[in-house]
């Protein structure tokens, strides 16, 4: 029986750890039978030796989603590996220091600007990057936490994260006459490298020990894995703009 992405090409951002969604949305696709390529920044040898516990061998390219020049080449370098592409995922985030850990009201602007270009514009750069190796449609699906919310230590990636969510449907909107649907997926708190790099982290998690309907384990990223495979593959073929919670069940809670 063959799996759900069989005969799919689909480039995979942010394999940084093997606790990562993104390297287990790698190593989902791989077993459903996708071709992959990875890109990195800043180092690709860090993903280079991650990838190679993938089930296959596959390439990784340096890709800094803030840089022109490496945007504009894209296409031709994923073009002559792949030849083609059927799915983007988008498992970029990043905000300054300042701009995290309860420091919300003293976070200069470049500070917030970095969070919203690397986290944010990256999407619709990313995925416009992309486009000319997109002749038969897809899907891209990024990775969100939920902006419903105003979440302990998590101060500008918030904004952040609404502003991804928010550029997800008008991408969704613009792509769908080229049958390139736009998808996220909100997961609850993984802890990858982007979780270290929050102060106070562990007040964050709490709230799922509380809330969470689901038992919610934050060393398994596979199901938020599996939602984003789900979305790159044929299964959704009519859904764009959405935003699927592989949270557990905490957005539906109140309290």
């Amino acid at each position: 029986m063959s799996g759900i992405l069989e005969g799919k090409r689909v480039l995979i951002t942010g394999v940084l750890m093997e606790s990562s969604i993104a390297f287990h949305t790698a190593k989902l696709a791989q077993e459903q039978g996708a071709e992959i390529i990875l890109t990195a920044f800043p180092r690709p040898t860090l993903t280079e030796r991650i990838a190679k516990k993938l089930p296959k061998p596959t390439k990784v390219i340096e890709l800094d989603v803030t840089n022109d020049e490496h945007l504009g080449r894209l296409a031709d370098i994923v073009g002559e590996a792949l030849g083609g592409l059927d799915g983007v995922v988008h498992s970029i985030g990043f905000a300054p220091q300042d701009a995290l850990g309860g420091n919300f009201l003293n976070t200069p602007f470049e500070s917030v600007a970095t969070a919203m270009h690397v986290s944010a514009y990256s999407l619709k750069s990313l995925t416009t990057a992309c486009l000319p190796l997109m002749q038969n449609g897809g899907s891209v699906v990024g990775l969100t936490f939920d902006a419903q919310y105003a979440w302990p230590q998590y101060d500008w990636m918030g904004p952040a994260k609404a502003a991804l969510e928010a550029t997800s449907r008008y991408m969704a909107r613009d792509l769908g006459k080229q049958n390139i649907r736009c998808n996220l997926v909100s997961a609850g708190p993984i802890g990858s490298m982007a979780a270290k790099s929050i102060p106070g982290f562990a007040e964050l998690a709490s709230v799922w020990d509380n809330r969470s309907p689901l038992e919610w384990d934050l060393k398994d990223p596979e199901p938020a894995g599996r939602g984003v495979v789900a979305l790159l593959s044929d299964w959704f073929p009519k859904t764009t703009g959405e935003i699927v919670h592989v949270d557990g069940g905490l957005h539906a809670i109140g309290a």
